[in-house]
């Protein structure tokens, strides 16, 4: 009875994983061009508002943070459905399993590196000041 439970959970843990995710999940990252906030003179431009990611690769992306305005960098449903591989911060490597929000309260950076494991279309924020155009939509294939 052990042997078909166990079997039973493994052969539904590969079908979970096949129907969302196609690639190797921990091949080398590929670089996403930096994800800057706060720019411009009044202190709410962003440098992208788009991304266009597929599932089972692996990115990169630096999240940069000018300092002009505190921004609270939240990407609920994105953060739900991406495999983290670790955050870099200040050269301390987080290895984290799951990710609320990023809250920048002055000029800082953070690297992350993830993997897509469920296609979609996903919001980012700063919270706050969305209304401000500190928005954008990161599409998984």
């Amino acid at each position: 009875m052990k042997f078909t439970a166990a079997f039973t959970f493994a052969v539904t843990v590969l079908t979970a994983t096949a129907v969302f995710a196609e690639g190797f999940l921990v091949q080398r990252a590929q670089r996403l061009p930096d994800l800057e906030l706060g720019l411009g003179a009044a202190g709410y431009g962003v440098s992208d508002h788009k991304y266009e990611l597929e599932t089972g690769k692996g990115y990169r992306l630096w999240l940069k943070a000018t300092g002009a305005k505190e921004c609270a960098f939240t990407a609920p449903e994105f953060f739900q459905n991406v495999w983290f591989r670790k955050i870099e911060v200040n050269k301390v490597e987080l290895k984290v399993q799951a990710v609320y929000e990023i809250e920048f309260e002055r000029e800082g950076s953070a690297e992350l590196f993830f993997t897509p494991i469920k296609p979609g279309k996903y919001e980012w924020v700063c919270d706050g000041l969305e209304h401000k155009g500190m928005k954008g939509v990161i599409s998984v294939k």
